[in-house]
């Protein structure tokens, strides 16, 4: 066959690979589209570093198999755009400034969504951690991490959870206890026992709950109350009903799963492996373990309603209102429109410039008091130096705080106090440079709600507190890596 002098030219084009090299598509497009947005390139250039893989790596395991340049600019696109997994994929690979910015040629193939949320989950909060911490301190490298001045603002972090209700709750446990116990059986676990399925009675009793409450008969509302409360109550013992049920299922399913595992044990001895076999085990261990978590939480519910028929309000630090997050927690901040909010509480310490000097996140409603003091810690540690002037609204009013402070070299706390002062605190207090950075102390405001508008503190997409901290933390790495290379340009 005679040679293809073109198909030889081509073959003979060495294809470089990501970075700064194009392939041969790449360079037969305009010279345009080789131009990275100034947005996009500021953060490029700032996460080409090898500082950026290091929380990536276990001694153990090694790195994942996907390129972390690709992960932490993919994971950098979803939070500043608010896309999700799948949108982002798809986003990505439909377009090239977003390809080329993730390091991923044009024949290549953009990681699937699901290895992102695998990924996500494995690397944690310490991963995380350790990114905003290098970026952190390369900026401090560079002199562009001023501390002159430094605000701290509480605010609360959303669970992915709806609005929790005693009824509503109970309804979706006895759901979900029925449709965990048909996975256990497809899976191969007590095929023979049987499990009332009481899915329909609870969704009833629900209705009548929600009917009574939308009622608006003035004279009958004694009577509507009286109904939801029986209601509620008759909620609570079906699925007490259903969890007991579900631990004879459960009990049954773990000797199986004990066959199982000592069948697999003998065909292994004997030099034989079951593919199929392994699979639907795993399916089964998987479905024991929901189950169990599922019945404890459906258990505390129903004590929590029984509590509250009896006149008695549940202890919101222990508070369950979620079946899937079991550390979301009711929080009053006073918000005229949300008086309670069920997440997580988070701080975040900001400078003159909208850094992000600090953030963390924390289970419950703790007291504001204790908390600032260790974060200026890490702030001071970080950049070298203490900060010269600290503020935060009244929440954070005590003296210890105040002395905490000084102690650590700075010199002026601004942090107005509650109740009734002292003459010569209310003239500490009315001074023009007191009064300055008490104004200035507001723009905190602004700065959570560009993070809950603009980068993904709206609401945790990772259930549990682990997985909060992670959600978080890439917001506030994709935060500081936009106000961070707007500074270094």
């Amino acid at each position: 066959m005679a040679s293809n002098p073109l198909a030889e030219g081509i073959e003979a084009i060495v294809f470089r690979t990501v970075g700064d090299q194009v392939s041969l598509w790449e360079s037969m497009l305009p010279g345009e589209l080789l131009v990275l947005p100034a947005e996009l390139a500021r953060v490029d250039a700032l996460l080409d570093d090898e500082a950026f893989f290091a929380p990536f790596f276990d001694p153990r395991i090694g790195r994942p198999s996907t390129p972390m340049e690709a992960y932490l600019r993919l994971m950098f696109l979803k939070f500043r755009y608010r896309l999700g997994y799948e949108s982002l994929c798809r986003e990505v690979s439909d377009s090239y400034t977003w390809r080329r910015f993730c390091r991923i040629p044009l024949e290549g193939t953009v990681p699937h969504p699901t290895t992102l949320m695998k990924l996500t989950t494995r690397c944690g909060s310490a991963a995380v951690h350790g990114l905003n911490e290098a970026l952190l301190a390369k900026a401090a490298e560079a002199k562009l991490l001023r501390t002159t001045r430094v605000r701290v603002d509480t605010t609360v972090l959303p669970a992915n959870v709806s609005y929790p209700t005693d009824s509503g709750l109970l309804a979706k446990a006895v759901r979900r206890i029925a449709a965990k116990a048909r996975r256990i059986q497809a899976a191969g676990g007590a095929t023979r026992t049987r499990l009332r399925d009481r899915s329909r009675t609870a969704v009833k009793l629900a209705y009548q709950v929600a009917s009574k409450l939308r009622s608006r008969a003035v004279l009958g509302k004694d009577e509507a109350q009286a109904a939801v409360r029986r209601v509620t109550g008759e909620l609570a013992g079906l699925a007490e009903k259903a969890a007991h049920d579900a631990d004879q299922l459960l009990a049954k399913a773990k000797v199986a799963l004990r066959r199982a595992r000592a069948k697999a044990k003998r065909l292994k001895e004997s030099g034989q492996h079951d593919a199929a076999a392994g699979r639907r085990r795993g399916r089964l261990v998987r479905a024991i373990d929901d189950l169990s978590e599922l019945l404890t939480a459906t258990r505390k519910i129903a004590l929590q309603t029984r509590q509250r028929l009896v006149g008695k309000t549940p202890d919101g630090a222990t508070r369950r209102v979620s079946l899937h997050d079991p550390h979301a927690r009711p929080i009053r901040k006073g918000r005229l429109g949300k008086p309670v909010e069920f997440g997580y509480k988070a701080q975040v310490a900001d400078n003159d410039d909208g850094i992000v000097l600090d953030h963390d996140v924390a289970l419950g409603n703790p007291p504001d008091a204790p908390r600032p003091a260790p974060a200026i810690q890490r702030v001071t540690k970080r950049a070298k130096r203490a900060p010269r002037t600290v503020t935060a609204d009244r929440g954070y009013s005590d003296a210890g705080v105040e002395d905490q402070l000084r102690e650590m070299g700075v010199r002026n706390v601004v942090i107005p106090r509650t109740g009734k002062t002292s003459k010569a605190r209310q003239a500490h207090e009315r001074r023009h440079s007191s009064r300055r950075e008490v104004k200035w102390r507001t723009g905190c405001e602004g700065r959570v709600s560009t993070l809950k508008r603009n980068y993904g503190w709206q609401r945790t997409g990772i259930d549990t507190l682990h997985g909060a901290k992670t959600w978080a933390g890439y917001g506030i790495l994709t935060h500081n890596l936009v106000k961070i290379g707007a500074l270094a340009a």
